[in-house]
């Protein structure tokens, strides 16, 4: 059984975006809807929130009914008391596609929550129509969380000053202690049998100079995906998205309405605006 109830609205990039809270089981779910059409989720990574895609929105809201949730423990829902486990999130996100009534949709997801997306589609592959990985984890990392903690660093001083403080913000909403349990359990992950059971069309997207999941992980992953197409964004980073927004909201609107995607792409931003 849930119930929902509309939260107030937040205008972000000039937008108004519903926020709302839908009680499922015993999770009380916050989420943020925009624009009109078929159904677009986005899923953001580890330390981050919904507030990852600012940069995005305009572009998908113009075609899609785009729909943003904070993972547990992150953003909106960093007060959630349920120790869930990464691989168990796809679950959870599936449970809330339930209660509000999405029965298929296209499905984005950055880093962490891109393997959450993957899981989801290796579950639940017919209710999946396109799936986007954007700098996904998946593989073993098989280096200790401190050996990943400067190129996190990195990646997020390279994306821009205003993206620091954007991270900044999220991270403290968190807590240490919460983004290091989720580092925890994203450096062990090997979701080498999910892989091997994602056969939705899919694209991944990579920053050319990902500082901490570097382009050949990107590679190998395409490597084991039976049905997905590669697109190397040159200059571009870790936080892709929003370090080169209107190259990533081109390609992937294009994608998402079926139009044909190299196997293996590298779009240079000096050519592609």
């Amino acid at each position: 059984m849930s119930f929902y109830r509309p939260i107030g609205e937040e205008k972000k990039e000039n937008m108004k975006v519903s926020k709302q809270i839908i009680q499922v089981k015993t999770w009380s779910i916050h989420y943020e809807v925009i624009g009109e059409g078929e159904p677009l989720v986005l899923v953001h990574g580890l330390a981050e929130s919904t507030r990852v895609w600012n940069r995005n929105l305009s572009a998908f809201a113009e075609r899609y009914r785009v729909y943003l949730i904070d993972l547990p423990g992150f953003g909106a829902m960093r007060n959630y008391h349920q120790q869930l486990h990464l691989t168990e999130l796809d679950v959870w996100l599936d449970e809330w596609m339930r209660a509000i009534g999405l029965e298929r949709i296209n499905l984005v997801g950055h880093s962490m929550g891109a393997y959450v997306c993957m899981a989801l589609a290796a579950m639940q592959p017919e209710r999946i129509k396109h799936l986007v990985l954007v700098d996904s984890i998946g593989l073993p990392f098989h280096l200790p969380i401190r050996c990943l903690v400067y190129p996190a660093l990195k990646a997020i001083v390279r994306t821009g000053l205003s993206f620091c403080w954007r991270i900044g913000y999220d991270y403290l909403r968190a807590g240490p202690k919460m983004v290091l349990r989720a580092a925890r359990q994203v450096v062990a992950l090997d979701a080498t049998s999910v892989i091997s059971s994602v056969h939705v069309p899919t694209l991944l997207v990579w920053g050319e100079n990902d500082d901490l999941i570097p382009s050949s992980y990107g590679r190998q992953l395409h490597e084991r995906l039976p049905n997905a197409h590669f697109l190397l964004l040159s200059g571009a980073n870790h936080f892709c998205m929003y370090e080169q927004p209107s190259v990533f909201n081109q390609v992937v609107c294009a994608f998402l309405q079926g139009e044909e995607i190299g196997r293996d792409t590298v779009i240079n931003t000096s050519i592609v605006s």
